[in-house]
């Protein structure tokens, strides 16, 4: 599955695409397939402030229930209510249709510590 260009990586296998200041979140395609299917994910509530590393959620599968973990601290303004009755869209289109939550970041400067597309290609061929 090819990415979109554009997106940086954390080492949990989140992506962020910037959208002026809000990030938009999601998993890598290399981590909805280590998970399988997803039969369950819970998101934040909108308003909720995050911190970068936090849990902010979890996501659940045929193979292993995962926390997923903020690569940038904000406020959450959107969360993606399709994937309350469809969360097979993360498996389907990680990159669009199955993106997670947006942040309204409050430190944008945190950005700088996500990898590019080439660190996260060698992180995950490390595995």
């Amino acid at each position: 599955m090819s990415r979109p260009d554009g997106l940086s990586y954390t080492r949990t296998h989140e992506w962020v695409r910037v959208e002026g200041d809000v990030a938009v979140i999601g998993i890598t395609n290399h981590a909805q397939e280590e998970l399988g299917d997803v039969a369950l994910i819970q998101l934040p509530e909108i308003g909720r402030m995050l911190q970068v590393e936090e849990p902010f959620g979890e996501i659940e599968s045929i193979k292993a229930v995962s926390d997923l973990c903020s690569p940038i601290s904000g406020e959450v303004i959107s969360t993606n209510d399709t994937l309350e009755t469809a969360p097979e869209q993360v498996n389907n289109d990680p990159y669009r249709e199955g993106w997670l939550i947006k942040v309204h970041m409050s430190n944008p400067s945190e950005l700088s510590e996500l990898l590019a597309s080439d660190q996260y290609d060698a992180l995950v061929e490390e595995l």
